[in-house]
């Protein structure tokens, strides 16, 4: 069920027991807090996950991608119903850094996962509005936590836009699917080599009617592409498989190759392995993030700053020196 949550008003120790007994109202405050830009809410956000942590790592993690069109929210409706209707918890976060296009509309969020906004065992949850992409991955990464806290014990994480986000939200979950359209000649021709490195499996949509043939030639393609790459693991080679999320087509196949997965990955300790790694990024991505938040509101770089960019921007000081000269007056020597 969709929603946005208010402005936390319990203490953080209400707020977490509340949390952990899965009170739907109490996740929606608490990812509210750890949104809200206020320094106080902030601290408090750290306190609440500090308290929260021992709840947390105990579910499935898994982003999803797709070009505009490729029916990517249809897929997550059915796909995120098949679970639901198998027993389990699943929590649907949204990556968008472009959202201030939508403004984070959960009226979007209930029209586009119509299913899943009525399921009590469903969360949806739109990334915040007019974010950057690092802030507003940042946040994602805190809620995923919040959201295992609750109970829910698969997290989806869902790239709205494109670009660098599909990295971004690879680099946060246990599993990365690539939804592609079929139509191989043309699609083939459009997909980023980047995108396969990272991908652990990639499925073709709209496998239904008369784009089945059309789909099977593009996993053909898709097949013969990924095997032109160096696999990242020798656990695991992503394979290519046709679904049809408005069908609901072979979405139960699609989640035991998932399964088999994470029961390969966690068999060598390369699942555990990942997570570690991720872990030790997020706090230097945050300390980075505190930093250079730090460094912009900071009232002595904010006087010498106009200065010092129209002086590089007009070719009279080196950039090297202006970034110097900033850090410096940020109590930094570089």
């Amino acid at each position: 069920m969709t929603d946005t949550g208010k402005t936390p008003r319990d203490n953080v120790e209400q707020l977490a027991e509340k949390l952990i007994g899965g009170q739907r109202a109490a996740l929606a405050r608490a990812i509210t807090l750890v949104e809200s830009k206020n320094p106080a809410h902030r601290r408090q956000a750290e306190t609440l996950l500090s308290k929260v942590m021992d709840r947390t790592g105990g579910a499935f993690r898994l982003g999803i991608t797709g070009v505009p069109g490729v029916g990517k929210s249809t897929t997550i409706d059915s796909f995120a119903s098949n679970l639901t209707a198998a027993g389990h918890k699943v929590a649907v976060l949204a990556v968008d850094p472009t959202s201030t296009r939508t403004g984070g509309s959960i009226l979007g969020d209930k029209t586009r996962m119509a299913r899943l906004a009525v399921d009590q065992n469903a969360y949806i949850r739109p990334s915040p509005s007019a974010g950057t992409l690092g802030g507003v991955a940042a946040k994602t990464r805190e809620s995923m936590l919040l959201c295992e806290a609750a109970g829910f014990d698969v997290i989806l994480v869902e790239t709205v836009g494109i670009g660098q986000s599909e990295t971004t939200v690879a680099q946060m979950v246990d599993f990365f699917l690539v939804l592609m359209l079929p139509g191989a000649g043309d699609e083939l021709q459009g997909i980023k080599k980047g995108v396969l490195e990272i991908a652990d499996m990639i499925a073709v949509n709209k496998a239904d009617g008369d784009g089945a043939v059309r789909a099977r030639a593009a996993a053909s393609e898709y097949r013969a592409a990924l095997n032109i790459l160096a696999p990242r693991s020798k656990t695991w080679s992503p394979p290519v498989m046709t679904i049809s999320g408005l069908a609901n087509e072979r979405l139960d196949e699609m989640w035991a190759q998932i399964l088999t997965y994470r029961d390969r990955m966690t068999a060598t300790g390369e699942f555990q392995q990942k997570r570690a790694t991720q872990q030790v990024a997020w706090m230097w991505s945050l300390l980075q993030e505190r930093l250079m938040e730090a460094l912009r509101t900071n009232g002595d770089v904010k006087a010498l700053l106009p200065d010092v960019e129209t002086a590089v921007r007009d070719g009279r000081m080196p950039a090297t020196l202006a970034a110097r000269q900033l850090a410096e007056a940020f109590g930094i020597k570089l």
